[in-house]
């Protein structure tokens, strides 16, 4: 697979290297759900952009929608926590997310989902992430991503203002307590010319 992107200007790191989760910010969003934040948690995040666009097994699902079966707009791979990662910075960061949230949380984040967006036209729709135990308990979702930043964007979902958190180059965001319940997420198709991004998921056992 070849797809063109622009290096990041501020990412000048040769060597991918993590920085400290103590400089995170969360934000209380009420009910219990909150979202944490960290803008480039990953320097030199563009040597691990260049491997996640290789061959790493990307595939292209499909679903019904109404009479007729579509392309999801984005591509998906899924690593378990048995599966050897496409690169030993994702191990690392798996393991700094579980030293510093696993007090919290209760147990580690262990499986790895990874969507690849190709340009403004991919996008996933407005969602939480409810399969298994996130339907009825709170729980977290970390997501790094490398690439293009695109907006990750937030609703209650019982109606509200939406938040906004661009998300590219090393950045980190969590989802935690009650919000995959009680908010929902997106990223937004856009028409302006934006390269590729990859989003790392890392989520705890039953979580999808």
């Amino acid at each position: 697979m070849t797809l063109a992107h622009q290096p990041s200007m501020w990412d000048l790191a040769e060597e991918a290297t993590l920085g400290s989760l103590g400089a995170v910010v969360r934000h209380d969003l009420g009910r219990g759900a909150w979202v944490d934040h960290l803008p480039g948690w990953v320097a030199g995040s563009d040597e691990v952009l260049e491997v996640l666009l290789g061959d790493i097994g990307w595939r292209e699902d499909r679903r019904q929608m109404y009479e007729r079966e579509v392309a999801v707009p984005r591509l998906l791979r899924w690593y378990s926590g048995r599966d050897e990662l496409p690169h030993p910075l994702l191990t690392d960061a798996r393991s700094a997310l579980n030293r510093h949230y696993g007090p919290e949380l209760g147990e580690e984040f262990v499986s790895a989902g990874m969507c690849l967006y190709r340009d403004g036209r991919d996008s996933v729709a407005w969602h939480g992430d409810r399969i298994g135990r996130g339907r009825s308990t709170d729980t977290m979702v970390a997501i790094v991503s490398f690439g293009s930043p695109r907006p990750l964007m937030l609703r209650p979902v019982d109606g509200g203002q939406s938040l906004r958190f661009p998300l590219g180059h090393g950045d980190l965001v969590v989802m935690g307590g009650s919000c995959q319940r009680t908010w929902e997420h997106c990223i937004p198709k856009t028409t302006r010319p934006v390269g590729p991004r990859v989003s790392v998921q890392f989520r705890p056992r039953g979580v999808a």
